[in-house]
């Protein structure tokens, strides 16, 4: 396992923006084919690489984006113009942050389904600073703290553990190092919609999470009537859990 989770990690460093469908895979009937990913603060869209492999094995049209975190309105943009890119029904994926991204996002009439991965899942006017307050503090929340240009980071000591206990410490280590900060007005920005209201929503559930506590992530997935799947990892479990996150898109992909 642990061999395994270095060359995922090794992956991972990369870095890629569009992964190539792979052009002999046969798609489930009716199927939507686009599949977009998009990614957390802290990280940069190489986090969704194993995820976003394992789809483009089978012959999805995946798409990283890569999320500036400057702000709420800059991430959408970005997310709006992969989704402008997209001939036909997509699945839209977020983590973490991106949660909050695909929410205001996702009323694009091609999205057919959401998609959370230990997300965040605010309703009209909440912001990410809400929903931070509405549930138990955890390691990782407790150790966000803002520089002094207010760009907000996770503490390097705590990151490893709170953010991917489940991936070799030196990797976890080197994601502490070489964190992307997330601008503080972007976690001050309500959303002014919740395209969850009206799309089909999937949610996974991360049960060893200490970012998003999982009993907050339950919540977020009752709320939003979402069709929910546990898997037993961390924040990252979008990298160590990829296939089981990445079935979960797969099914997101079979709704009409």
């Amino acid at each position: 396992m642990r061999s395994l989770l270095l060359s995922v990690a090794t992956v991972l460093m990369a870095g890629a923006t569009v992964a190539e469908p792979a052009q002999s895979a046969q798609l489930p009937k009716g199927a939507a084919h686009n599949i977009v990913l998009v990614h957390g603060a802290f990280v940069d869209q190489t986090s969704w690489k194993p995820v976003a492999d394992i789809l483009t094995k089978k012959g999805y049209n995946v798409t990283l984006v890569e999320n500036p975190l400057t702000s709420l309105a800059a991430d959408v943009d970005a997310t709006q113009q992969a989704l402008a890119k997209q001939n036909g029904r997509t699945v839209l994926v977020g983590h973490s942050w991106g949660g909050v991204v695909i929410t205001q996002a996702g009323d694009d009439p091609k999205v057919s389904a959401l998609v959370y991965v230990s997300a965040f899942a605010p309703d009209v006017g909440q912001s990410l600073a809400i929903l931070a307050k509405s549930g138990p503090a955890t390691e990782g929340s407790a150790a966000i703290h803002p520089d002094e240009k207010g760009n907000l980071y996770i503490d390097p000591k705590v990151f490893p553990s709170a953010v991917a206990a489940d991936l070799p410490s030196e990797i976890a280590e080197s994601l502490a190092s070489h964190q992307l900060p997330l601008n503080h007005t972007a976690f001050e920005a309500p959303v002014d919609k919740a395209a969850w209201h009206d799309k089909p929503t999937f949610y996974v559930i991360s049960t060893k999470d200490k970012v998003i506590a999982p009993e907050v992530q339950e919540i977020f997935a009752n709320e939003m009537k979402a069709r929910t799947t546990k898997v037993a990892g961390s924040h990252a479990s979008l990298v160590v859990h990829a296939e089981q996150v990445a079935a979960v898109i797969e099914k997101a992909a079979l709704v009409k």
